[in-house]
């Protein structure tokens, strides 16, 4: 099996002399016959061009914003790229984690430390948008467009966002948003969440590599305290017994997006248990080492794993609206609340 695996890798190593860094203005174009890469077919209601003339400038104006306010915080870039996740993974694509009101997504234990100046910056670029296009673009899509755009700022490679999404008027069930991966996870609780959601392994360990930028609070990753090894005493010793304190997720190039964090995870400086835990499962620890190796691999299928993701659905697929005035609107359960049981409510 050792032998197995290490022919694996060294057959992934040397695609890299195989590739050329081919990179178009907008999109990745990689010599994808030698890379295990594929492309998602596209969602119901989705479409690469649908704002071609209804808006469009609509990437030029939410890039610009993302520059601009990466420019004054590097740390937004995680932020979005986590906001959008914890959107699309409970019940798919679709600004339901941006509602407001009796149970809300950010109410939940999994969400509570979602950054706020992050979700502003995406109530701030539909501020924009719809100043210049009229309330044409969803939520949903702006933040899928803005965790593009911050992703590029930080160091990666851009990647076509298929667009179309429309914003839910319900927040996702509970029991879902529970479902997020923790940072104590192990490999199987992780496959097991991402299958089914139609991503697979290979899914798993590039969406992973989000942790290549951010930070975590101490106390999200404190069970790593009590292993005998001296990155578990770095990391405790950091920590200094203050849960709140924040640590670097990628402990060479903390605010670069790029493939170091796997070189980390494979040199057993993974921060969470489970990230390190990729490297110990042989249906993980493959394509771990392959992505260290090969930073051409990892940014294509990182690309092609955030189109898959961005495309998930909920059971009724892609069904709501464009929110016009706020994309922190009240969610329809806190409405019929205060509406009383005739469903009404009161005009202003």
């Amino acid at each position: 099996m050792a032998l197995r695996r290490m022919g694996i890798i060294l057959a992934l190593l040397a695609i890299a002399t195989l590739l050329s860094p081919a990179v178009s203005a907008r999109f990745i174009s990689l010599p994808t016959d030698h890379l295990p890469i594929t492309t998602p077919p596209l969602a119901d209601g989705l479409a690469f061009d649908l704002y071609s003339d209804s808006c469009p400038q609509l990437e030029t104006t939410v890039r610009s914003a993302v520059q601009a306010a990466l420019q004054q915080e590097i740390a937004l870039a995680a932020g979005l790229l986590r906001i959008f996740f914890h959107d699309c993974f409970p019940q798919g694509c679709d600004a339901s984690l941006l509602l407001t009101g009796a149970n809300s997504e950010q109410q939940l234990s999994p969400n509570l430390t979602l950054q706020p100046r992050a979700l502003q910056l995406i109530e701030d670029i539909r501020a924009q948008v719809h100043a210049a296009c009229g309330p044409t673009v969803s939520c949903a899509d702006i933040t899928a467009l803005a965790t593009r755009d911050a992703i590029v700022a930080s160091g990666g490679l851009p990647y076509d966002v298929p667009l179309g999404r429309l914003d839910s008027f319900a927040p996702a069930p509970s029991d879902a948003v529970f479902q997020l991966p923790q940072p104590t996870s192990d490999v199987s609780t992780l496959l097991s969440a991402f299958q089914t959601r139609n991503l697979d392994n290979v899914d798993l360990v590039a969406l992973s590599g989000g942790h290549s930028i951010g930070r975590a609070r101490c106390s999200s990753f404190s069970n790593r305290f009590r292993e005998d090894d001296d990155f578990a005493r770095r990391l405790a010793a950091n920590c200094s017994n203050d849960g709140s304190r924040l640590q670097e997720l990628d402990v060479t190039t903390p605010d670069v997006f790029d493939n170091k964090y796997y070189s980390n995870l494979v040199a057993g400086q993974g921060v969470f248990t489970s990230d390190q835990g990729l490297t110990g499962d042989w249906r993980t620890s493959w394509v771990v080492n392959g992505f260290a190796g090969n930073h051409w691999w990892f940014y294509g299928q990182f690309g092609s794993s955030m189109v898959k993701l961005g495309q998930l659905q909920g059971p009724s697929g892609n069904v709501g609206e464009i929110r016009r005035n706020s994309c922190f609107v009240p969610n329809s359960q806190t409405i019929l609340a205060a509406a009383g049981d005739d469903g009404f409510t009161a005009s202003a």
